[in-house]
């Protein structure tokens, strides 16, 4: 009988596990016959990342596999190559059809395909960092500036150098959080060169010596690039929705997150043009949203009916150590302990793993 229930159900393919599109698949699972198409075995909780690097163990709760909280879908492990306006193919050459799809592919980056070997992952990054008396970052955004930080609170002595091309941190807010957290990084005794680059198509992890553009040497004995992933759309660019890929290979959407306007294709989190900072808590509205609107037109109802998106505020909260952080708010900045403690005490891990309808802490 389970099988006949799926049988009648629309068929919704959400492609990419990572924050948006682990949710919204298991936000709908119940309701539809929901197919979860990821190149990797597991969901991982993006804002946990730097600090496993420091906190290895950290991982063991930010790192989910998708048969975790999706027990009524279907997973496959791989990667969407094209899709048509029935159909999503695959790598392998399988073709998954769909009623209703969701493209939720954020960025493209290199990760190992299982969990356990995500977590040997953080285990050996987490050697390299013990085992390095000097350190470079390259890369001044939100990655780059938070694992500076954390290095600088659980290893004092290490000496860390951040190298970035721009003329401030994290550009992506505000001149006056920027330098907050460039006066907070240089009070732990990190070293941030600015207007200077490193050439990332020489770097390889056997390198002690590099050169920035401007001439100057650096010595470490160890690097972490942190600077910006490209979009996951190259993929698109022969597709059916080719014509809604925007110059920057964003998705143009419509106010309910459709694509181009389409009656059954929707995306979500990153790789969407909306003109709106990039980060988890907006993921997960997109994705709650399109949850929402999905289950209304299974249902019958009319499009009148559609919940519609508003661009989320510009706030946004960066992560200096355990203990602080530079947050920006539409009327404020504000930096210091108390905003660092609401986040830096769980990162936030057990409020999304509840949200996934898993313990906060796995047994």
């Amino acid at each position: 009988m389970e099988g006949f229930g799926r049988a009648l159900r629309k068929k919704v393919v959400v492609i990419g596990g990572g924050i948006a599109g682990a949710l919204l698949a298991k936000s709908i699972q119940f309701q539809t016959d929901v197919t979860l198409i990821d190149p990797k075995e597991y969901f991982e909780i993006p804002w946990a990342n730097l600090r496993s690097k420091v906190e290895p163990s950290l991982a063991e709760r930010a790192v989910i596999n998708h048969t975790e909280y999706l027990t009524n879908g279907r997973i496959i492990t791989s990667s969407a190559v094209n899709i048509t306006g029935t159909d999503v193919l695959t790598t392998e050459g399988r073709k998954i059809p769909y009623d209703y799809l969701v493209i939720a592919t954020g960025h493209s980056y290199s990760t190992p395909r299982t969990r356990r070997d995500r977590l040997e992952q953080f285990q050996e990054e987490n050697i390299k960092i013990k085992s390095s008396g000097s350190i470079l970052i390259v890369g001044g955004g939100p990655a780059g500036v938070e694992l500076a930080g954390e290095i600088a609170m659980d290893y004092p002595d290490k000496k860390v150098t951040l190298v970035h091309s721009g003329p401030r941190l994290l550009e992506f807010i505000g001149l006056k959080a920027s330098q907050k957290a460039l006066d907070w990084l240089k009070s732990k005794n990190v070293e941030v060169l600015l207007e200077q680059s490193i050439d990332l198509s020489t770097l390889s992890d056997a390198d002690r010596v590099f050169k920035t553009s401007t001439g100057e040497i650096i010595t470490a004995d160890s690097h972490f690039v942190c600077v910006a992933k490209p979009l996951g759309s190259q993929w698109l660019r022969e597709s059916i929705v080719k014509d809604y890929l925007d110059r920057n290979g964003r998705l143009m959407v419509d106010e309910n997150l459709r694509v181009g306007g389409s009656n059954n294709i929707f995306a979500i989190g990153d790789i969407t043009d909306i003109p709106e900072l990039k980060q988890g808590d907006v993921a997960q509205r997109h994705a709650l949203l399109v949850a929402k609107n999905l289950k209304l037109l299974i249902k019958g109802g009319k499009e009148s009916k559609l919940i519609k998106y508003k661009t989320a505020s510009a706030k946004t909260m960066v992560s200096l150590g355990r203990k602080d952080a530079v947050a920006q708010h539409p009327l404020a900045t504000i930096i210091g302990h108390l905003r660092g403690v609401i986040r830096s005490r769980d990162l936030f891990i057990g409020k999304m793993r509840k949200q996934m309808g898993l313990e906060s802490h796995p047994s």
